[in-house]
């Protein structure tokens, strides 16, 4: 799921379309919602869900798209005593109209299969840190990529399988096909063949994601997206990517740490908008120091097939030859072909299902979570919309998702992770001054290893109240690390609750309860400056 790099106390609304107005009732949030009391509100009637108001269903809740969030709402929304079912395309790595597979994006052509490629990739560098450790490496290491390929698709076929014995486990019935809307009761599930069937449900969840998107220029058709990047039948030798964010970052990382020649180009002046300035920098010269070649500010004009690779165009004049062009410029909400109207959905520009607090659409028996509606498009995200839209439906416990302090990742080499407000956010919300803490080091490994790559990192505090507002780090073990450090910011801490914390020594980690010298204090009115 694409990572938006949004001040994770809320600002992800500003991206997203909740809505309270789409509430049928603005004065009670919870108006009109129908929960489930399993043995007082329904009873089976051959095969059909008898409801309370005389109307008789297929399904108490019908789920199109079984990825992360579609899986779990059905789950909890069966162990709530609903009758569920879910449909979702046939499995395969590439995503298409036709074809997609249990797990959805995250499992089997996002987060889960891009892990196992940075695992490979890492190898490289620590083949060449050994060396100060006593390895002796004679001769050259090879790296086949098709081996780690293959390992890599059996790794997701076992987890399209794990997924769905965990819907069977629940009681769900899983259901083959294209899902879409033909009223706000009714889902009609199609099959390449032509056939179709229909379904009826007291209540539809949408929850079919993104898809990766293709930037508009001549040649566009050379180009693949991230989908195709992780199924390659040929390692490419040389590599361009077009884009600043996550996914680029990623695959950049990725490649080079492969052997392969990268050049990544982006319009600002460093990649990963949104995420802390500071840490931004931090990046992009790891990524320089790793050999990337950054082009900053700049984009792609024009694909051309040659003898000898794809040539490539940039809007400056540069012109490049290689192997393999991968656009990493966003996603866009998977909404298009479930003829939203026919129940009266409401959409915002860009085709994300609008939603209110409660992730309920424009029509009251539908609801949407994940990324088609493009709020914070995170995995656990979309696990935790999914969870609060069971409590609230099926469990009796009106839950909103709470969006303060998510921490996410990029996986880059070395990696980054952050958690709360970058320091510009801060500055933002903030009422008074803002204290910042930094800490730039060399990491035990580097000393022996003599790899020129320093761990950095921040606190961003509120000076009136002691509070730490956000954490990043970028170095090893980064995630890991931010992980605890998000369950310290989710519980209030204070600075000085950091700083009379133990460390844990030798660490890295024990670098955030030991930064006790402040680095500036920064006040609203005055631009943030970096140090590092």
């Amino acid at each position: 799921m694409e990572r938006q790099a949004l001040n994770s106390r809320g600002h992800g609304r500003e991206r997203g379309a909740s809505d309270s107005s789409l509430r049928s009732d603005p004065s009670d949030p919870i108006a009109g919602f129908c929960f489930a009391v399993p043995m007082a509100r329904k009873m089976l009637i051959d095969g059909e869900v008898a409801v309370a108001d005389g109307e008789k269903y297929d399904y108490d809740l019908f789920v199109i798209g079984a990825g992360s969030g579609g899986v779990r709402g059905s789950r909890i929304a069966s162990s709530f005593g609903a009758k569920v079912a879910i449909c979702e395309l046939p499995f395969h790595p590439i995503s298409s109209d036709w074809l997609g597979g249990h797990g959805g994006t995250c499992v089997i052509r996002g987060c889960v299969p891009k892990k196992i490629l940075v695992y490979g990739a890492s190898f490289r560098g620590e083949f060449e840190d050994s060396k100060n450790f006593g390895w002796e490496i004679n001769g050259d290491i090879d790296f086949n990529w098709k081996k780690l390929l293959e390992n890599k698709t059996n790794e997701i076929v076992r987890l399209n399988g794990v997924y769905q014995r965990m819907l069977t486990n629940a009681g769900v019935t899983m259901i083959e096909g294209a899902g879409s809307l033909v009223d706000a009761h009714t889902v009609e599930v199609s099959q390449p063949n032509g056939s179709k069937q229909r379904y009826t449900a007291k209540h539809i969840l949408i929850a079919t994601g993104s898809r990766a998107q293709r930037v508009n220029i001549p040649g566009k058709e050379l180009a693949i997206t991230s989908d195709e990047a992780l199924s390659l039948e040929e390692f490419p030798k040389r590599v361009v990517i077009l884009g600043g964010g996550y996914i680029a970052v990623e695959f950049a990382s990725i490649w080079r740490g492969m052997g392969a020649e990268v050049d990544l180009f982006y319009r600002k002046d460093l990649p990963l908008r949104g995420f802390d300035d500071e840490m931004r920098a931090v990046v992009a010269s790891n990524l320089e120091g790793r050999g990337i070649r950054l082009h900053p500010g700049t984009n792609l004009s024009e694909l051309s097939k040659t003898a000898d690779g794809i040539k490539v165009v940039a809007d400056k004049g540069e012109e490049l030859i290689a192997d393999v062009v991968l656009f990493a410029t966003g996603r866009a909400p998977n909404s298009q072909r479930l003829n939203l109207q026919a129940a009266g959905v409401e959409v915002d520009q860009i085709g994300a299902i609008k939603v209110d607090e409660y992730s309920r659409t424009s029509a009251p028996s539908v609801w949407a979570v994940g990324d088609v509606t493009n709020r914070i498009n995170l995995t656990p995200i979309a696990l935790m919309e999914a969870t609060c839209f069971s409590k609230t439906v099926f469990g009796g416990q009106p839950t909103k998702p709470d969006y303060r302090d998510v921490p996410s990742a990029v996986f880059s080499i070395p990696p980054l992770s952050v958690v709360g407000l970058s320091e510009q956010q801060a500055l933002e919300e903030a009422k008074g001054d803002v204290l910042v803490f930094t800490s730039s080091f060399n990491p035990m490994k580097n000393s022996i290893s003599k790899r020129q790559e320093k761990t950095i990192m921040k606190l961003v505090v509120d000076a009136e109240t002691d509070r730490v507002l956000g954490a990043s780090m970028c170095g090893q073990d980064a995630p890991e690390i931010i992980q605890g450090i998000a369950v310290a910011l989710k519980s209030g801490a204070t600075k000085a609750t950091f700083d009379s914390t133990v460390g844990i020594h030798p660490s890295a980690a024990e670098e955030f309860v030991t930064m006790r010298t402040l680095t500036r204090r920064v006040s609203p009115s005055s631009k943030p400056k970096t140090s590092l």
